[in-house]
């Protein structure tokens, strides 16, 4: 079971610099092969450029979005955060104590707030105002108790297991025993919480939702990308890692389709490596390849929210250290709030591609998400885009704006790692200025990079960032 409340709302504003005149650039069609991308975003694959011997500095790729109407649209607090009950002592929560993880804390909302983790399973649900025990049965805070993470381990911790129609029935009490309490009458419920999808998993997740489908107000899981005891640096930039996200999802969404046709779905606890994450990986700046590219597919194939294990903890999976320091992650959780709205945009390429081997699949290192800009953030107008991108390649990449996109002018947030320890390091610099607070009460100003007229997207090799279009006067993007 988990607790959801959520942040209000804070959207600090910055200054923005005034940006240069564009004019038109010079596009080298002649070596261009053209490529529409279905404008279904979960079908959406970008095609993987090379460098062609000779065409060295010729190779561009074009890229448009389509601004008429959105593919997606999702919750307005997506990206989303989880603590572990550890954090809660006699009733109150450590870093409320500490302004400087407020501070922290405040610049990522609106978002929910989802208390989970293995230490729920001690935790003791008791309503002092209200305790409303049935009779001739267990009370609500039986099954809050009992209404742990991932169901489908409950035979290895517990050494019995349930199945998905009982876990269902379960529900459905739950929701009728706490309707009656005037305080929870109008609380949500979340559930399975299931584990990575298997085939016992689905089998799961069928039973549940054939029996309690309507009773939930979102569908989750969780998804942990790799075994945290082997993970090394170079496993954060396999595209296939970071494709096994894409193939989860379609198997919930089967299944949630099938009984519950439009039900959202939420993924309720992420993590880039397993067992408590791994000290100068998971906390680096090699990281956020997995998690950038976790929010644009995301959102991209329909998940309404999801929820970051986890804010503040013990281990390395987190977005803020045990110092009170934010790492990687937060700083491009933060920039994500600042830049990118609910609305995702299709997004359409075109470029030289490599010629297919047999038996080897084209997997994507040039990745490349849309947004309508978060209409919170006062810098820029309605009807502007962001574009955020992961460059996986070893070389750089050139992007010519094209379509609606041309002719625009663009302020770049280019996050790149700071210090000698390059992909491992716990430190970012955005547009070559390092990332820090200003004190326990102020995070930094998030300053772009205005770009001159008509220039050339370059995006160096394994890099990360994010464009915002101004004054496209995009029409999904004019209204909220």
């Amino acid at each position: 079971m988990r607790v959801l409340c959520a942040f209000p709302e804070a959207m600090p504003s910055s200054n923005s610099r005034p940006s240069a005149c564009l004019a038109p650039g010079t596009l080298y069609l002649a070596l261009l092969l053209h490529l529409s991308l279905s404008s279904q975003a979960g079908d959406r694959r970008l095609l993987p450029v090379e460098r062609v011997p000779g065409l060295k500095e010729k190779t561009l790729i074009l890229l448009d979005v389509s601004t008429k109407n959105p593919v997606r649209t999702v919750n307005e607090n997506f990206l989303s955060l989880q603590l572990d009950p550890s954090i809660i002592h006699d009733g109150w929560l450590d870093f409320l104590s500490s302004k400087r993880l407020v501070t922290l804390a405040r610049g990522l909302s609106p978002a929910f707030l989802r208390f989970g983790g293995k230490r729920t399973d001690f935790l003791q649900f008791q309503n002092l105002r209200n305790p409303a025990k049935s009779r001739g049965g267990p009370g609500p805070d039986y099954y809050l108790k009992n209404y742990e993470d991932e169901p489908n381990n409950y035979r290895t911790m517990h050494g019995r297991a349930v199945n998905g129609s009982q876990l269902g029935k379960d529900y459905i009490q739950l929701k009728s025993l706490l309707q009656p309490i005037r305080i929870y009458s109008r609380a949500s419920l979340y559930g399975p919480n299931i584990g990575r999808p298997r085939k016992n998993v689905i089998a799961l997740l069928d039973g549940f939702m054939k029996v309690a489908g309507s009773t939930v107000d979102a569908v989750t899981w969780q998804h942990c990308y790799i075994d945290g005891r082997v993970v090394k640096v170079m496993d954060f930039l396999k595209t296939r890692l970071l494709d096994t996200l894409s193939d989860q999802i379609r198997k919930i969404q089967k299944v949630v389709n099938t009984y519950t046709p439009g039900k959202k779905i939420w993924l309720e606890g992420v993590v880039t490596t397993s067992a408590g994450g791994t000290n100068n990986l998971s906390d680096s700046y090699a990281a956020g390849f997995l998690w950038l590219n976790t929010l644009g597919m995301l959102a991209n194939q329909g998940i309404d929210v999801v929820i970051r294990h986890s804010f503040f903890d013990h281990g390395y999976n987190h977005l803020v250290d045990q110092n009170f320091n934010p790492l990687p992650d937060y700083w491009l959780s933060l920039l994500y709030k600042r830049l990118i709205g609910p609305k995702v945009l299709a997004v359409h390429v075109a470029g030289l591609q490599r010629k297919p081997r047999p038996g080897r699949v084209i997997r994507d290192k040039l990745r490349i998400y849309a947004h309508c800009t978060n209409h919170h953030n006062h810098n820029y107008v309605r009807g502007s885009i962001t574009l955020f991108i992961i460059n996986l390649h070893r070389s750089r990449k050139k992007i010519k704006l094209a379509g609606t996109l041309r002719d625009k002018l663009v302020h770049q947030y280019l996050l790149q790692p700071y210090g000698q320890e390059g992909l491992k390091s716990k430190s970012v610099q955005l547009n070559g200025q390092p990332l820090v607070m200003v004190d326990d009460g102020t995070l930094p100003e998030l300053k772009p990079r205005p770009l001159r007229a008509g220039r050339t997207l370059v995006i160096p090799p394994v890099t990360m960032g994010f464009y915002v279009v101004k004054n496209v006067n995009a029409l999904a993007c004019r209204y909220r």
